[in-house]
């Protein structure tokens, strides 16, 4: 890495998915006014997310499904020359 462009601050953070549930633990240099007690018993910083890859439709395989072929032929059909 390179010397004197990245955060000095770097520290355990819980990051909280508010739309499941989900918590994990990982390192960022996100600030943080609330705290959460983890599994070990210490206290980290508390960020909260609205969606993660516990949430999001494409992860989760619930994304659908666009027909490009359909799309394609409406766009032809709509501005060929005529």
């Amino acid at each position: 890495m390179k010397q004197g462009i990245h955060p000095d601050n770097y520290r355990f953070v819980v990051f909280k998915d508010m739309s499941n549930g989900t918590t994990f633990l990982t390192r960022s240099a996100a600030a943080s006014k609330e705290m959460i007690t983890w599994e070990d018993g210490k206290e980290y910083p508390l960020l909260k997310l609205e969606i993660s890859n516990t949430s999001h439709p494409f992860f989760t395989g619930q994304n659908m499904l666009v027909d490009t072929a359909g799309r394609i032929d409406k766009f032809k059909k709509k501005y060929a020359k005529k």
